[in-house]
């Protein structure tokens, strides 16, 4: 592991009171050769300073938004800059746990599959999942991994989740064009369409509420479902 290099992007929108705990958690992995690539997606809440203070250890590259504009649009500017092996999505929140990149990676390392989710409900009874914060999540998360799924021909637990892992020359050749979290969808069926496999792995985590900074809502499920037969049928 200490020879391949793991490209980590964290978009990043107010998020003052999760981020330096995340970056220290990414920095105190062991055996993994990384660089980190930070995108505040102009956030107003000081977290743009936290980056900008922040003592990097790993090699790194800091990237600040003078618009906000969105999760996708944050990866879009990070990939520019990828020199790793591989390539890791991050959310700036403590939802997800950065002890699971060894798994997440192992597959790529081991060339058993080009493109890695991790997976919130594999293995678990999915409508009792008791790390979301509502059932109302569990069941619109199930219902759009089921779309999804038909549409592309795929058999995933979980489309929507963060933890996305690509070998970097598979990434490198999908443009990305959508700004805001319609990028999981747009990805995910960009793969079916060149007939990558994706392989799950069961991931720890731990869901907010919208007090606690949750953004994303319904709307955002509407968008996935147009962003699904967009790039299926009309891109």
């Amino acid at each position: 592991m200490k020879k391949i290099k793991l490209s980590i992007i964290i978009p990043c929108y107010n998020e003052k009171d999760t981020i330096i705990e995340l970056l220290n958690k990414i920095e105190n992995l062991k055996n993994i050769n990384k660089e980190i690539l930070i995108v505040d997606d102009n956030s107003d809440d000081g977290s743009s300073f936290l980056i900008k203070e922040y003592k990097f250890t790993s090699e790194n590259k800091k990237i600040f938004h003078t618009v906000n504009s969105g999760k996708g649009s944050c990866i879009i500017s990070a990939s520019k800059f990828i020199t790793g092996d591989i390539v890791l999505i991050q959310d700036a929140d403590l939802e997800y746990d950065p002890n699971d990149y060894h798994k997440l990676i192992e597959p790529i390392i081991e060339d058993k599959s080009n493109v890695v989710y991790g997976s919130r409900v594999l293995g678990k009874n999915r409508y009792f999942v008791n790390n979301f914060t509502s059932t109302f999540r569990i069941f619109a998360n199930h219902i759009l991994t089921l779309l999804s799924n038909l549409i592309n021909k795929q058999n995933l637990t979980d489309s929507h989740t963060c933890y996305k892992v690509f070998k970097s020359t598979i990434f490198n050749k999908i443009k990305l064009n959508e700004k805001g979290f319609s990028f999981c969808p747009e990805i995910t069926t960009k793969i079916s369409n060149i007939n990558e496999k994706i392989i799950e792995i069961p991931i720890s985590y731990n869901g907010r509420t919208y007090k606690e900074g949750k953004k994303i809502n319904y709307k955002d499920g509407l968008k996935a479902i147009i962003t699904i037969f967009k790039y299926k049928f009309f891109n």
